[in-house]
């Protein structure tokens, strides 16, 4: 098991672990939140990348990594996710719109 520091390399070295092998790759994350921990672990039966964090900021970059992975399950493992994010910026403008006070 080899824990990953840098949050940006443990999300590169996690998109292409699953590259190489998606049929075998798992994609696992545990919090406890009596400790306020967050791990993400990655692997294929051969590598194993963990990922932990005790960090608010960085517990809201898993959104984004969720949804690199599911892009890569549903399009394929040769998709593009550079266009991926966490929140969509459209969307959370339209939700807020109409809401509050009229005047």
């Amino acid at each position: 098991m080899v824990y990953v520091t840098s949050w940006d390399e443990f999300v590169e070295r996690s998109v292409t672990l699953f590259r190489a092998d998606p049929d075998s790759t798992r994609y696992v994350m545990k919090y406890r939140h009596c400790d306020g921990k967050l791990v993400l672990k990655v692997t294929d039966n051969k590598e194993c990348l963990k990922f932990k964090t005790d960090q608010a900021q960085e517990a809201k970059k898993m959104e984004k990594l969720n949804n690199i992975f599911f892009t890569l399950m549903s399009r394929g493992p040769d998709a593009d996710v550079a266009e991926v994010t966490g929140k969509e910026q459209t969307e959370a403008q339209v939700g807020k719109k109409g809401r509050g006070r009229k005047q």
